[in-house]
């Protein structure tokens, strides 16, 4: 029996890797983000942290990119090429982490509010509506400020404003999923609460919230570049903070456009890539979106 499980797991795979490869720009923003990653991963094999140290600047200040320095230097004599090859360590952690946890919280928050139809479903929805109505960037950079800054407390104060439109988007699977002929019929066996969200409702809402959870990250990855931006960072050097670098220092009127358009360019590839991977994701995972294309 095992082994025959594992058959059809591995037939499952190969037939969702042969439906992911036609979707080209999935494909293109996959390779993207398996080279973010393996860069992001591999920086301390090269560099340290070090590169990031206004003291330890080497080379000429605002020096235009060239082949010594491909990417420009900043106001200190930093390397562009390798703060932004060590920022990326900041941001993608971040991002990962704060999409964990948003998703996580949406999931259990979903589930139970679509699976419990009484006044605890509808207390969570009241919860989950009062969230949507804030503005989530406001309320993280309160959070923030009153949390301290650290990299702990981005992904937090991310995390737990971003949570409320997964939650909707799980409950509603979930309400569809509760639906169906074989839910009554395990009741009717016997199946509690426990077996029936974790056997049958989470398995069916698990490739949503694998789609889901790339596009979270990417927008993750915005957000902390714009609390970065407006002066709410984690302390350590990421894509945002580098921009709100460049803000301080002015390299407009220095007319270092690299400082500004590198770091941009890093966010605008890795978020587009979320997005591709996730879109592609999406229409491999969804039946309804399959058959159309």
């Amino acid at each position: 029996m095992t082994s025959v499980a594992m058959v059809r797991r591995r037939l499952a795979l190969s037939r969702f890797w042969a439906d992911f490869r036609r979707q080209r720009a999935g494909v293109v923003g996959l390779a993207i983000l398996i080279v973010a990653v393996v860069l992001a991963l591999v920086a301390p094999l090269f560099i340290d942290e070090s590169v990031t140290s206004v003291v330890t600047g080497t080379g000429p200040k605002w020096a235009a990119p060239s082949l010594a320095y491909p990417f420009g230097t900043d106001e200190s004599g930093r390397s562009i090429l390798l703060m932004v090859w060590w920022g990326s360590r900041t941001s993608l952690l971040i991002g990962f982490l704060a999409a964990l946890l948003s998703i996580v919280i949406g999931m259990v928050v979903g589930i139970t509010a679509g699976h419990f139809r009484g006044w605890i479903g509808a207390s969570l929805m009241r919860v989950t509506d009062w969230f949507l109505v804030l503005p989530s960037l406001v309320t993280a950079m309160v959070l923030a400020a009153i949390l301290g800054g650290s990299t702990f407390t981005i992904i937090m104060a991310i995390g737990v404003t971003t949570w409320p439109t997964t939650a909707r988007l799980i409950r509603a699977q979930t309400l569809a999923v509760e639906a169906r002929p074989y839910i009554e019929r395990s009741k009717a066996l016997g199946g509690g609460h426990w077996h029936i969200t974790t056997r049958h409702v989470l398995p069916n809402v698990a490739p949503l919230l694998l789609a889901s959870t790339t596009l979270e990250v990417a927008s993750a990855i915005v957000t902390e570049s714009t609390l970065a931006f407006l002066g709410v960072s984690s302390n350590k050097t990421s894509w945002g903070t580098m921009l709100r670098g460049s803000y301080d220092w002015g390299a407009p009127t220095q007319g270092a456009w690299w400082y500004i358009l590198i770091p941009g360019l890093a966010i605008l590839a890795v978020v587009m890539a979320f997005m591709l991977a996730g879109r592609a994701l999406e229409a491999v995972l969804n039946p309804q979106l399959r058959r159309a294309s």
